[in-house]
């Protein structure tokens, strides 16, 4: 049951709100990002229409992480303040059915849990994972195709793997990131304490060249930072895969943050291979 209203100020705010953490999972491309946006199909819009229709309340959510156009999640967080109603659903697991009945299995609520008054999805968090898949192989895989950018010729694992280095510690990612318009002031410096790619053998398990169906030839990159600046992961990726088509060096890596200039990192790997994987907080 909820909290409701029992004074408990570790887990309800102001007359007897109660304070909830939604992890959310999506298919992203069907959707124009995350954030609410009048006139188009939006994650964020979809989910607050479902919890204002099942809990019969005007809402306001916060999601730790706002996805572009066809960008997917599997460990999507979103917070959001409601107050308990007589005739709705009034526990988590109750409240997750009533959502997945809703939205999946475009968009699925795996848990839904009370959380302190003070829990913020986006300013609570201390870090964010984001996966990217590349099918690299002459042959696509219709299977794969929503959630992976096929890239045919071969590209150089050696080269990409050397060029990950650079990226870890503290940097101005101002080359990779899209700065928002007015903001010169803003920081663009992050916080990168993962960078490497994984073949999809080893990531289920297997040895390399196993050649199990859905492993070959698939790369994974992951990601791990304090915070991402807009279409930080995608520049990112687009640059290394570059490195690895033998067009760049990992040297151009270090020099394109040392330049701290968009102009210099101008390839943006496609939205669909981009996964937001998992919120730490």
């Amino acid at each position: 049951m909820w909290a409701g209203p029992t004074g408990d100020a570790d887990r309800t705010g102001t007359a007897g709100e109660v304070r909830l953490r939604l992890d959310v999972s999506y298919d992203g491309a069907g959707f124009h990002g995350f954030a609410e946006n009048r006139g188009v199909r939006t994650v964020g819009g979809e989910l607050r229409a479902a919890l204002e229709r099942v809990l019969g309340q005007e809402l306001a959510l916060t999601c730790a992480g706002r996805t572009d156009t066809g960008v997917h999640a599997r460990g999507q967080v979103v917070s959001v303040t409601v107050r308990p109603r007589a005739g709705r659903p009034d526990d988590p697991v109750a409240l997750r059915d009533a959502l997945n009945g809703l939205l999946g299995p475009e968009v699925v609520v795996g848990r839904v849990s009370e959380v302190p008054a003070d829990f913020d999805a986006r300013f609570s968090a201390r870090s964010r994972t984001y996966r990217y898949r590349v099918l690299n192989r002459p042959v696509p895989d219709p299977f794969l195709a929503r959630t992976s950018w096929w890239v045919a010729e071969p590209l150089d694992r050696h080269a990409m793997d050397e060029a990950c280095i650079p990226l870890l510690g503290e940097h101005d990612f101002s080359s990779f990131c899209r700065r928002p318009r007015g903001r010169d002031d803003l920081s663009l410096v992050r916080r990168v304490t993962e960078a490497r790619w994984v073949s999809g053998e080893v990531a289920a398990g297997l040895e390399p060249g196993t050649g199990v169906a859905g492993a070959e030839g698939v790369i994974d990159l992951w990601l791990t930072a304090s915070a991402f600046c807009h279409q930080m992961v995608r520049s990112i990726t687009g640059l290394l895969v570059d490195v690895g088509r033998g067009r760049r060096t990992p040297a151009d890596v270090t020099a394109a943050l040392v330049a701290a200039d968009r102009s210099t990192v101008p390839s943006l790997a496609p939205p669909h291979g981009l996964t937001l994987w998992r919120v730490g907080y």
